[in-house]
């Protein structure tokens, strides 16, 4: 449970890459020791705190199963909900602590309704669209998402901000955070802020990947809070090659005479020739600049859809979509960028546009998360200090 945004874990694991066998043996030895001091009968979870030297202190026990439960199931293969319902009901374990092992590894991201782009402040709304990942056997690995929501529902302020659980299994620890990063690109939320961006941010970076873990690691690695990350040169292609895809595909529906082959795609400041041709079910997507052309298959998309499917040069790949004026917006994991698709005269012309001006909000006093009004501490035409409380929030 390394991962941690204001003591809350985000993202779990098992087994921790941090423990041996020795260590998680004297662990489990002490965990039993206290349940047996207390004559304790039922599924509990014992939390310790461990060090970099694998040193390791009591926290506390809960007495009940933990909400990473999933991982703990997925890498030993025993249903805890079942046998703390068979043991409730007094019957003796069906096994012993020697029938018990370890196989594989698994991932957990709690999905929650949260904006990591202001400081992980709580979210609120309906679910306007709630399409998570497909569950079961995926190739050598395995997906699952336990969740008590479905579209259509409302995330208030009154309780957990908590959407779902997704887990991955796979035989080794990457292949299971490759799973997961693969299952994150499937889930798509709206109607209200969601940490997936977030997630997915970890699952690519080196660190995690190296299981150099800690509890400081959001403060260690995003000091100044989480942004988003900027595209990498796969994602800028794969960004340009969606783009082109999409924007064919509308104008074949609404001005085939429209549709050319070469475009001029703008990404975060940057203009790249494109070339877009229709090869049967694939599509040849080439940067003549660049010497490079790429494929483009399996395309899963028409106007309307949140989410564009699709294998890039053999990847699978799920991008989220939404059209923007003269483009669209389009996130692959973490990456997040407006993406236009312009002829080359269109192109020149856009680059005379004057910069859109931001907004002047320093008038405002604006909740920094919502809430209840408790007061309005202030009277029209009164003049404010600093430090002054203008109004009362409780959230």
């Amino acid at each position: 449970c390394s991962i941690q945004r204001r003591n809350q874990k985000v993202i779990e694991e098992a087994p921790s890459p941090l423990l041996d066998p020795e260590t998680r043996a004297a662990m489990g030895a002490q965990a039993v020791a206290l349940a047996k001091a207390v004559q304790y009968d039922s599924a509990g979870t014992v939390e310790f705190v461990a060090g970099q030297d694998k040193s390791f202190f009591f926290l506390e026990m809960n007495t009940r199963l933990q909400v990473e439960h999933p991982v703990t199931e997925l890498i030993t293969g025993v249903d805890l909900v079942e046998q703390m319902i068979r043991s409730a009901a007094g019957e003796a374990l069906a096994f012993t602590q020697a029938d018990l092992a370890i196989s594989g590894w698994a991932i957990e991201s709690r999905i929650y309704a949260e904006d990591p782009y202001r400081g992980f402040l709580p979210s609120i709304g309906r679910l306007v669209r709630y399409d998570p990942p497909g569950e079961g056997d995926i190739g050598e690995t395995k997906v699952r998402n336990d969740a008590g929501v479905r579209e259509g529902d409302e995330i208030s302020m009154f309780y957990d901000p908590m959407i779902s659980k997704l887990s991955t299994w796979a035989p080794t620890r990457l292949a299971a955070v490759d799973a997961m990063g693969r299952a994150l690109e499937d889930f798509h939320i709206e109607g209200l802020g969601q940490n997936i961006p977030f997630l997915a941010a970890v699952m690519d970076q080196a660190r995690f990947r190296s299981g150099s873990l800690s509890t400081n690691y959001i403060k260690d690695e995003f000091p100044g809070g989480f942004a988003g990350v900027a595209p990498t040169a796969f994602q800028r292609d794969l960004m340009a090659a969606v783009a082109c895809a999409m924007h064919r595909i509308v104008t074949r529906r609404a001005a085939p005479q429209l549709v050319r082959d070469d475009w001029v795609v703008i990404e975060g400041g940057q203009r790249r020739l494109v070339r877009v041709t229709n090869g049967g079910d694939t599509v040849a997507v080439t940067f003549p600049d660049e010497g490079r052309t790429l494929t483009l298959a399996a395309v899963v998309w028409r106007p309307g859809l949140a989410t564009f499917r699709g294998i890039l040069d053999g990847r699978a790949f799920t991008a989220q979509v939404k059209p923007a004026p003269e483009g669209f917006v389009i996130r692959h994991r973490a990456a997040r960028a407006r993406v236009l698709v312009l002829t080359p005269r269109l192109a020149e012309l856009h680059e005379k546009l004057p910069p859109k001006r931001i907004a002047d909000t320093s008038k405002m006093v604006l909740s920094p998360m919502p809430g209840l009004v408790v007061s309005l501490d202030l009277a029209v035409g009164q003049e404010v200090r600093s430090g002054e409380t203008v109004a009362v929030v409780e959230a």
